[in-house]
């Protein structure tokens, strides 16, 4: 039988818990109230780099006509890949060590649908491409001949992607065939745009053409879904750009995401994703990635591992470039 001293014992462990229990449920009545009460920026567009902002203007004509964040993003990076005066992206891209332009795309919707292409030549918008697999077959990823040959089938048509420009670097580059990686060169790489129409889906695109010299076959991070890209309706979306390898390494958007869901801000969990990539790097020589994040709310963030990394920001009422935060000049 228990005596008096025990029963004032376990009382008094009750009534703690019943405390705890009780601020507790108060605590996340709180949050949900404060989620509940926060204002939605939307239509909203965002994008990395310079190029960015003509990428934002061509989704946010969809956007801002009520139109889906899907079409927007893949309206929005087809104007970087098509432009011939940009090196890391589509038409004009600088090719891999043996000559050749090798494109990499994704794309995801605000149902978790997603498609990809990777290695994938002689096409002008890669992203189109990505789309088409998504909607038009049960896989996520295409690559190589088989990635050209679906392309094809669809009715895209056969580009030289070497333009004059891109091709004089290239034999420039072969006199001493040296790789180096440089940070933020001509503040340009990736290309990733997230949009958050007025329905409050989010969808995502990112594309590019790699790494300028890489050995032929070689893949970043950026047709890769939780990767380079991933988008969930429920929470938010993130895309990735710089060195693909090192975001793959972590998972970098898949990441990105999660910190969020749990309650991180858009910057927040950027800067926690590039917290990772430092950690796990001994050897951050140029070593650049940046991430870019929008949330169910239209917050927006990004952050990178060097100074440099700034991205474009389009809604109702701003249009401008945002310099992002940095774990180190």
């Amino acid at each position: 039988m228990k005596n008096r001293r025990d029963f004032i014992k376990l009382s008094a462990l009750g009534g703690v818990a019943v405390l705890t229990n009780s601020c507790l449920t108060s605590t996340n009545e709180n949050k949900i109230r404060q989620t509940s009460q926060k204002k939605i920026i939307k239509p909203i567009v965002i994008s990395t780099w310079n190029h960015g902002m003509e990428a934002n203007v061509s989704a946010w004509k969809i956007l801002s006509k009520g139109g889906s964040s899907l079409d927007a993003v893949e309206a929005g990076v087809r104007v970087t890949e098509s432009d011939p005066n940009n090196s890391s992206v589509g038409l004009g891209g600088l090719p891999d060590r043996d000559g050749f332009v090798t494109l990499d795309a994704c794309i995801m919707n605000h149902e978790n649908e997603c498609g990809a292409v990777a290695f994938l030549q002689d096409i002008e918008n890669p992203i189109s491409v990505a789309r088409k697999v998504m909607e038009d077959t049960q896989h996520v990823l295409l690559v190589g001949k088989g990635a050209k040959q679906f392309a094809i089938e669809k009715g895209f048509k056969e580009t030289n992607l070497l333009t004059e420009k891109a091709k004089i670097a290239w034999e420039k580059w072969k006199e001493q065939s040296k790789y180096q990686p440089v940070i933020n060169s001509e503040n340009h790489d990736t290309i990733g745009l997230l949009a958050l129409d007025e329905n409050g889906n989010l969808s995502g695109a990112c594309t590019t053409s790699g790494m300028a010299y890489k050995l032929h076959g070689r893949v970043g991070d950026s047709p890769i879904i939780g990767a380079g890209l991933f988008v969930d309706n429920e929470v938010g979306a993130a895309c990735a750009t710089g060195m693909g390898e090192a975001v793959i390494r972590i998972a970098g958007t898949a990441i990105v995401v999660e910190l969020m869901r749990n309650g991180m801000s858009p910057y927040e969990a950027c800067k926690e994703a590039v917290a990772r990539i430092v950690k796990k790097h001994k050897n951050l020589t140029n070593l650049q990635v940046g991430f870019l994040a929008l949330n169910k709310y239209g917050e927006h963030g990004g952050y990178s591992v060097y100074k440099g990394f700034n991205y474009a920001l389009q809604t109702k009422t701003q249009t401008k470039m945002i310099d992002a935060k940095f774990n180190r000049k």
